[in-house]
């Protein structure tokens, strides 16, 4: 049954992320990107969680991939709500 949860995490996540991939192309928008990316990281993340036998959640490496893809987020938000400077 949980190999079966972290299969439908990872399928949403990995879906999620197509889409932001998709709002990414047409608006060109850095922040759709970063979301983008972080999803996929997230789906990669739970597909190796369901295919290893030996490590468990608890393990740091799936602690470190959570991290960097969370980070990602953060630094999304942050980015686009920093102020640009306008050259006219």
């Amino acid at each position: 049954m949980n190999e079966m949860l972290l299969g439908a995490t990872a399928m949403a996540s990995i879906v999620a992320g197509l889409f932001f991939l998709r709002f990414w192309r047409s608006t060109g928008d850095r922040f759709f990107f970063y979301f983008s990316l972080s999803f996929m990281i997230e789906g990669f993340n739970r597909t190796l969680l369901g295919a290893d036998r030996g490590l468990g959640e608890e393990s740091p490496l799936y602690y470190l991939i959570r991290l960097i893809s969370y980070g990602l987020i953060l630094w999304a938000i942050v980015d686009k709500n920093r102020p640009r400077n306008k050259k006219k």
